[in-house]
């Protein structure tokens, strides 16, 4: 007679720690890609995948080879389907979980501040927006982080002029030549102004907005900046990062946005 011994599964801390981390990675997926129509898309290649791991548990060498195929195609389709979404996770991973708070052990210890960077006139900034806000003055305000958009700011006109109200007010005044466009900030200084930017294609977007944050939104999209944005409909003060859009906020609120994000 034979025993027959209950086979348990060998479940270790790593085990866990990988389930753990395959889910967080999906659920980051989801949240880039969830409202867009790369959904879908998605949705599509993960159950081509999940019918392969069923096929290979089978032994169904034939269609296992096919779907293996299929699979292994999938992965470059994925990437040159999903280029935005990708660009988007891995600045979301750069900026937001080794930002200047978290920093490198080995860039600490090599890092011998050769320059330093001025610290950014939030004052002026939030003055500005709310005068422009008061007047219903359209403006469109980029403030670079980290990410190099100097290709953005070369395709406006240089200023490279100190950040002040007066100044910002100035540009963005309708009968000015340079008012049509966006001002980008680096360094605590404006690069340039009547810069095109990038413009979202987010099937989400509300349709109440105008094109002026639309491009914010697809700026934030494309780098790590903060866009601030002022309605020349409704003079709302909105602004945008990481793929987001936070509208109808007050001056204040700007100043705590601007603080926490540039650490000040």
């Amino acid at each position: 007679m034979i025993a027959l011994v209950p086979v348990f599964i060998q479940v270790d801390f790593f085990d866990i720690l990988d389930i753990f981390l395959v889910a967080y990675l999906l659920y980051r997926a989801y949240m880039l890609i969830k409202g867009t129509v790369a959904i879908n898309i998605f949705v599509g290649i993960f159950s081509v995948y999940l019918l392969w791991i069923v096929v290979k548990a089978l032994n169904m060498q034939l269609l296992s080879s096919i779907l293996g195929q299929v699979t292994g195609v999938g992965v470059i389709a994925l990437i040159i389907v999903f280029q935005q979404e990708v660009r988007r996770f891995l600045l979301l991973i750069g900026t937001r979980y080794f930002s200047k708070n978290n920093k490198f052990l080995f860039e600490r210890l090599f890092s011998f501040h050769l320059r330093t960077k001025e610290t950014l006139n939030i004052k002026s900034l939030v003055l500005a927006c709310k005068n422009m806000s008061q007047k219903k003055i359209g403006a469109l305000i980029v403030i670079a982080k980290k990410t190099d958009i100097g290709g953005y700011s070369q395709i406006g006109d240089a200023l490279n002029a100190s950040i002040s109200s007066r100044l910002l007010e100035t540009i963005f005044f309708k009968n000015t030549p340079l008012h049509d466009g966006a001002v980008i900030i680096v360094d605590n200084k404006i690069k340039s102004a009547r810069c095109v930017l990038p413009v979202s294609d987010n099937p989400n977007f509300p349709p109440s907005l105008g094109m002026r944050h639309r491009a914010a939104l697809g700026m934030s999209e494309a780098s790590d900046s903060v866009v601030l944005i002022v309605s020349e409909q409704t003079g709302n003060i909105s602004y945008a990062q990481h793929g987001e859009l936070f509208t109808n906020i007050t001056p204040d609120q700007l100043n705590e946005v601007l603080l926490r994000e540039f650490n000040l």
